[in-house]
């Protein structure tokens, strides 16, 4: 059985904290989410949502942000849909994990933090939006 939830909102900063409370309020309703891996899913969510805001949507009005979730037995699906500027995953820059905090460039963690924590990511864009999804394991 498949349990789908969904949320818009603006595409902006002031919408993260609405998309976490969703996110935490469903994985409670799922006895095989645990506290690691709703952190994990609201930690992916806020960082793919970030780079939307701040780069999708840049020298536009801001969009809508469309986040849903899929609860399977084994699985948690995230899918988000955005409307604007496309954006290839493959093609950023790996940040330096190795270098010391002063080396390092602002930002360049969101897209490796979502690596670190989800087991499948999917990006594609469409005539109907570009649509990031990832897909969270469940312990058996």
């Amino acid at each position: 059985m498949r349990d789908r939830h969904q949320i818009t909102r603006s595409a902006e900063l002031e919408s993260l904290s609405v998309f976490r409370k969703f996110i935490e309020k469903e994985c409670k309703q799922h006895k095989r989410i645990d506290e690691q891996i709703c952190y994990d899913l609201k930690l992916a969510v806020d960082e793919a949502c970030t780079n939307i805001i701040t780069h999708g949507y840049a020298g536009m009005n801001p969009g809508s942000i469309i986040l849903n979730l899929e609860m399977a037995p084994n699985t948690v699906v995230v899918t988000i849909t955005d409307f604007g500027h496309p954006f290839e995953p493959s093609e950023a820059r790996a940040p330096d994990v190795e270098a010391g905090l002063e080396d390092r460039p602002m930002g360049g963690f969101g897209l490796f933090f979502i690596y670190q924590t989800m087991d499948e990511i999917n990006y594609e864009t469409t005539p109907d939006g570009n649509r990031l999804t990832f897909i969270k394991k469940l312990s058996t």
